[in-house]
């Protein structure tokens, strides 16, 4: 383990299985730098007396970090809680990562930010499937360097041979995950035994305590090479002055230096650059600045600002390592938020190429990914974006993604490279576009998507709404979600990820018919909220209207005329919506149709008097 004589902060975090002890450590390494005053310590004084009745006269230590009810009520850590604390030598930011499983995706929140990690060992146990789920977790995220700490020694008789066992069987681990440097030592949290200093009863341990270590160890910051800077803000506080505020992530910048804002491509050169303290000559990474350029372009929130000479890569196709994070499952094809940087776009995982066994780095097969697990997948955005490799820049090679419902953040991602065909596919030009097409047949071309559940009446009331549209001169195409599984979705079953795929396919479908000049009819289940707004957003506003077909659950099962119902009851049929799969109604239909007793034919011509004042109010048919 390399050492510095003038070490800076050190970001940090502590993890490893349940129980480990991570807390009491955590504790025990504040109160050893003389970070707890008094009142501090009377108040976990009284606190480890009300926890502890049996133990009035020791000190616990996790209380000061467990700041949770539940936390304290189970003896666990499920939130990541956050410390700042220093000693003569150095300061420190510390992360303490929950131990549970079910909280691994907190855990990966505080090793995101963190240069090394203190990884916790129950010297009873030995290494767990949690401890290399962690270890793994920090090697994907970017932490090179690893303290081993080997707890509870007191329980082993302090025993060598234990530790020496424990210490080479993690090394072999972090080699095999990436880890450059690990540091084992034998400690006693409770006590403080080579935590805040060296312990007289294991005097076969030679090294430093923990505290000296942290002091000690030297953290390469990480440093991208090319000069980046993710545009957060336009500042334009008059009409004088126009300038670009961001922080630096990678690099130097001059004044006079020729850059190129990405993706769209325009150069300029660096005119000023202002900071708080004035301007500069020349700003680095990490620094917050704004620049000013030397002639006016287009530059937006989410653009990035790059050296000239070595650009950042552009593309809108990549493969990543996703940490899935989401209590729902991931189904691929969905569309979620993407951020990264300063910039957020819709993407979507194309596909899972594999699943990574966490306890064996095994390469699994998978079609969705659970909550805490890792796959390799390709990803798809609807926009280009810069970007770097995740190895060579965090911030523009890590990112999150959202769900579009909920707003939850789902998943945390590293970028690998850009797939190549995303580079040799073009938009090609044509001279007859969906104006002239729609023009040609004196309407206005728009999708009506029927969304109800199986024996609701969507095909019917779609069919009787195209006779009539037919009957008055309207170009049309009914796309029956039935009927399209006998050719282009044949090969999709029923399972989420199938059913998302399905109706990717089928809007995909719809909007080539829509630019084409038709007026296109979809009859689809179609049960999920998303994928409904995926195929909205297809289309421009006036191009789409969703149609709910409501009608209740009992009455659908009644009717039962394909006998489906019936089939899904008995068992024989799986993945059946409104039976063991769920139906998500829409919250804000553009037509809501209640058959409350009604016949099909009124609720068509329903449909057909608001679609024709919508065709009427676009002067596009007489």
């Amino acid at each position: 383990m390399s050492v510095s004589t003038a070490p800076g902060l050190l970001r940090f975090i502590t993890c490893g299985s349940v129980d480990d002890g991570k807390s009491s450590l955590l504790g025990r390494l504040l109160y050893d730098a003389g970070m707890l005053p008094d009142d501090q310590l009377a108040a976990l004084a009284r606190d480890s007396r009300r926890q502890h009745a049996d133990a009035s006269d020791v000190l616990d230590f996790s209380l000061l970090t467990d700041g949770l009810d539940a936390e304290r009520q189970q003896g666990i850590t499920i939130d990541v809680a956050y410390r700042y604390f220093h000693t003569a030598r150095r300061s420190f930011i510390v992360a303490d990562c929950p131990g549970h499983e079910q909280y691994t995706r907190n855990m990966a929140t505080g090793a995101s930010n963190a240069e090394l990690a203190v990884v916790l060992v129950d010297a009873r146990k030995g290494v767990l499937p949690q401890t290399r789920r962690h270890t793994y977790i920090c090697g994907l995220l970017g932490i090179r360097q690893v303290v081993l700490a080997v707890n509870k020694m007191d329980l082993v008789d302090y025993d060598p041979v234990v530790y020496a066992a424990i210490a080479a069987q993690y090394r072999v681990l972090a080699q095999e995950m990436g880890i450059v440097e690990v540091h084992c030592l034998p400690v006693v949290a409770l006590t403080g035994d080579n935590v805040g200093a060296r312990s007289s009863r294991m005097p076969w341990y030679q090294g430093d305590s923990l505290l000296e270590l942290l002091e000690k160890v030297e953290v390469t910051p990480f440093r991208a090479a090319d000069f980046r800077m993710p545009v957060q803000w336009v500042n334009r506080p008059d009409h004088a002055f126009r300038g670009y505020a961001g922080t630096i992530c990678g690099g130097r910048v001059s004044c006079g230096d020729e850059v190129i804002v990405q993706p769209g491509g325009q150069s300029a050169h660096i005119e000023r650059i202002v900071s708080a303290d004035g301007d500069l000559p020349s700003a680095a990474d990490g620094q917050a600045v704004t620049l000013c350029l030397d002639r006016e372009i287009d530059v937006s929130r989410g653009d990035v600002i790059a050296d000239a000479l070595r650009p950042a890569p552009v593309s809108d196709q990549f493969t990543c390592h996703l940490l899935w994070m989401g209590d729902a499952t991931l189904l691929p094809n969905r569309t979620y938020w993407l951020k990264i940087g300063t910039r957020t776009v819709n993407a979507r995982v194309m596909s899972i190429k594999y699943k990574v066994d966490v306890n064996s780095q095994a390469k699994l097969a998978a079609r969705h990914l659970s909550l805490n697990e890792v796959g390799y997948c390709t990803l798809g955005l609807d926009d280009e974006i810069a970007f770097e490799a995740y190895a060579s820049n965090r911030t523009l090679g890590g990112f999150i993604l959202i769900d579009r419902q909920s707003n939850a953040t789902v998943a945390c991602g590293m970028l690998d490279f850009a797939l190549g065909r995303s580079a040799n596919v073009h938009w090609q030009h044509v001279d007859i576009d969906r104006t002239v097409r729609a023009a040609s047949k004196g309407q206005h071309p728009l999708c009506l998507w029927f969304t109800g559940l199986s024996g609701a009446g969507k095909s019917t009331i779609a069919n009787l709404v195209e006779r009539r549209l037919h009957a008055l001169g309207y170009h049309t195409y009914l796309l029956d979600g039935d009927n399209v599984r006998h050719g282009i979705n044949k090969d999709l079953g029923f399972t989420p990820e199938d059913r998302v795929e399905n109706i990717r396919r089928i809007a995909e479908v719809a909007h080539l018919m829509v630019d084409a000049g038709l007026i296109v009819l979809v009859s689809a289940i179609s049960p999920y909220r998303s994928e409904r707004q995926s195929a909205r957003e297809l289309f421009d506003k006036a191009e789409f209207m969703e149609v709910f077909v409501d009608t209740p659950l009992e009455e659908c099962e009644r009717r039962d005329v394909k006998g489906l119902y019936r089939k899904a009851r008995a068992g024989t049929i799986r993945n059946f919506t409104g039976i063991d799969a769920p139906y998500e109604r829409p919250e804000a239909p553009d037509i809501h149709l209640l058959s409350n007793g009604e016949r099909a034919e009124q609720l068509a011509e329903q449909v057909t008097v608001e679609l024709l004042a919508r065709l009427d109010n676009s002067g596009s048919h007489e």
